[in-house]
């Protein structure tokens, strides 16, 4: 009698036979060289992690450039690094094309740079640490091992196809202009965006949310500290600061999808911020003159961004007295709605998902999902985002990517772009 493991086995081998009944002779060719190659993508992802290319470090970001350009010139593709002006403060991006005019003009997106420097990369069992392991080298790994395969099966022959990998997608150059040009004109040359940020579970992305900062300055008149709540004094920055934000919390915390964050926090009778800290100095017995706050708000749509801000600018107008409030709001990214578009590129997902055996592929919660550069692109264009590999720890310095999804989704990937590109 057949016991249960080799039961499982069976059953586990004919649902493989009948996934690859639903493949295309091509199909199976391309799968089958995506098996073949697999060996290549832990030592390819270690390779490219272990360049340093935090956002910040431009020449860093280059050389993250240029790794991937060399390998996809093997391909076919025309590549080349596109500096942005040193005004952005950003290096600029991997732009490789593939000019044709087969099927459905196809763009796909990734990220060079990671919000960390590399740190320290290791390789436990089937688990790569290392900065940008996840976020997103591993989904731009994902990218040339799909493309690999394809021009190896002579599948990209007579295909429209644009990589471009930004430089700077942690923290854009602005303004987005300037610093986003290079996608504008890709997608201007493209017909569909697929992007491959993390993947979470067996779910793609039709929607993200939109997100940019805000800042919030607080004057108040300063003294001594025993004459805080009089007339001449007033109730002092630090209070009137207090009530701006508690009226944020109310009256923004039940809106949908939308999440609101007072990350850096400064007062004193001097104050300032930057980007990743500040300064401050006073006294206990002096009432604090300036308070100052930077943020970040997330939306899921123009419009709930819209409301949002007018709510803001209507708490911080209000005032205590002897006090005054100026909030102003920085350029970010703009919300991917989910269109129909999205949605039938994520049902011929879920079918090329289903006829490799690896079952169904839903919508991800948008709120669930930050900010990604898809979303300066879709729309016009139809997009699909979260197609790359998953990990642990991501905008930390414990970063690390599941090794063991990558056959899975690199052939998932590869007969997508076959299928669109027919």
């Amino acid at each position: 009698m057949m016991n249960h493991r080799k039961i499982l086995s069976l059953l586990a081998a004919l649902t493989v036979l009948a996934a690859g009944a639903a493949l295309t002779p091509d199909e199976q060719k391309i799968v089958a060289l995506v098996d073949a190659q697999a060996g290549a993508f832990a030592p390819d992802l270690e390779a490219a992690v272990r360049i340093d290319s935090a956002t910040e470090d431009l020449a860093g970001v280059r050389r993250m450039g240029e790794h991937f350009g060399r390998q996809l010139t093997a391909l076919g593709f025309e590549s080349r690094f596109i500096a942005l002006p040193a005004s952005t403060g950003r290096a600029g991006h991997l732009v490789a094309e593939r000019k044709g005019t087969k099927g459905r003009r196809v763009l796909l997106l990734g990220h060079l740079d990671t919000v960390y420097p590399v740190g320290e990369v290791r390789r436990e069992g089937d688990v790569l640490h290392g900065s940008g392991a996840a976020d997103m080298k591993g989904g731009d790994v994902v990218i040339i091992a799909a493309l690999r395969a394809l021009h190896a099966a002579g599948a990209l022959e007579g295909t429209q196809i644009i990589v471009v990998m930004t430089g700077d997608e942690e923290a854009a150059g602005k303004p987005v202009e300037v610093s986003r040009r290079d996608l504008f004109d890709a997608a201007g040359r493209s017909d569909l965006v697929l992007s491959f940020e993390s993947a979470i579970g067996r779910t793609a992305t039709v929607a993200r949310r939109g997100s940019i900062s805000w800042e919030l300055e607080v004057q108040g008149v300063t003294g001594h500290s025993s004459g805080m709540f009089s007339a001449a004094m007033g109730s002092g920055a630090v209070f009137e600061l207090t009530r701006i934000l508690q009226g944020f919390y109310d009256l923004l915390r039940p809106l949908d999808g939308l999440t609101i964050s007072p990350a850096l926090v400064a007062a004193g009778v001097e104050a300032e911020l930057t980007r990743t800290g500040g300064t401050m100095s006073g006294k206990t017995n002096i009432i604090p003159q300036r308070a100052l706050v930077r943020g970040d708000l997330r939306t899921v749509s123009a419009a709930q961004l819209a409301e949002a801000q007018a709510r803001m600018q209507a708490v911080a107008q209000q005032g205590m007295p002897r006090t005054s409030a100026t909030l102003t709001f920085s350029e970010g990214y703009p919300a991917m709605p989910p269109t129909p578009g999205n949605y039938a590129l994520l049902a011929q997902l879920d079918q090329a998902s289903r006829d490799l055996g690896f079952g169904a592929i839903t919508a991800f919660d948008p709120r669930g999902r930050g900010a990604g550069d898809i979303a300066f692109v879709a729309p016009p264009l139809p997009g699909l985002d979260g197609l790359g590999l998953d990990g642990q720890g991501e905008h930390t310095t414990h970063e690390s990517a599941d090794l063991r999804q990558a056959p899975e989704l690199v052939q998932r990937a590869a007969v997508l772009i076959h299928r669109l590109t027919r």
